[in-house]
């Protein structure tokens, strides 16, 4: 199947018009017109990823976050992501990135369907028109009301997640609660305004966590890769269903940073 057929469905699913204006999605490194029999999937192209995609035969890379953000002037083996584009280009593997398109459109209803939240609406608006209202992170009421801690080790036993980090009173009831996987700074103001009890986010700052409280709101920090590792099997069953002629296989991955 060509790289174009498959870029159409993937757009279909998240349009890269949905993307925000600084971010850098769509197809980053490769050919349209290159024939795709296997497809691998990760949350980064990390060397080790890129290695695993050549090692398995791979024709295509599809990851979240682009491994081409900042501008670049040049394309050599001098810089590590230089030398990550090479490797894909010496190994004809197109390398396509859906990022803040997909966490509009995949992302956060995927994070709130695997919470259960009812009564879900956006959390920030990024993109309205006549028809519908689209942007970054869900709210909506939890299965059921329950203390910050138990909302907290619903969160880790949900996501498979080894720790959370939490700011907030451990008894605080939480019966309405925000999801913005990826780094969720920003998505304080717009829980805040929403009125929810709580945000799930990661990348969580002490000063952040702070001013949060002191507006009534609780954080459960749960990771950047860990909310944000469901665009893997999300991904994974989507080109199954829609795309089954293709190999899809995801790279192997773990959180890159440890806890001592």
């Amino acid at each position: 199947m060509r790289c174009d057929k498959i870029i159409e469905s993937l757009e279909r699913l998240s349009p890269s018009s949905f993307a925000e204006s600084w971010d850098n999605v769509g197809l980053l490194a490769g050919r349209t017109d290159k024939e795709v029999s296997r497809l691998c999937i990760a949350l980064d192209a990390t060397d080790e990823v890129i290695d695993e995609a050549v090692r398995a035969g791979a024709d295509m890379l599809l990851t979240h976050h682009p491994l081409i953000f900042s501008p670049m002037k040049k394309v050599t083996a001098e810089d590590f992501i230089g030398r990550r584009v090479i490797k894909l280009l010496q190994n004809d593997i197109s390398y396509y990135a859906m990022h803040t398109n997909f966490d509009v459109m995949g992302m956060a209803d995927a994070a709130a369907d695997e919470l259960g939240l009812k009564d879900r609406q956006v959390l920030d608006i990024t993109y309205e028109d006549e028809i519908a209202k689209e942007g970054l992170g869900r709210y909506g009421r939890l299965i059921q009301i329950m203390t910050l801690e138990e909302c907290a080790s619903f969160v880790k036993e949900t996501f498979e997640l080894e720790n959370v980090k939490i700011y907030g009173e451990s008894d605080t009831p939480i019966e309405w609660a925000a999801v913005s996987p990826g780094s969720g700074k920003t998505m304080i103001k717009p829980a805040v305004s929403a009125g929810v009890e709580v945000l799930i986010t990661g990348d969580i700052e002490h000063h952040e966590g702070l001013d949060a409280m002191a507006q009534g709101l609780s954080i459960i920090d749960a990771g950047h890769f860990g909310l944000e590792k469901i665009f893997i099997p999300y991904m994974k069953e989507y080109i199954r269903r829609e795309l089954p002629q293709l190999t899809v296989f995801a790279a192997k991955e773990k959180n890159p940073f440890w806890i001592l």
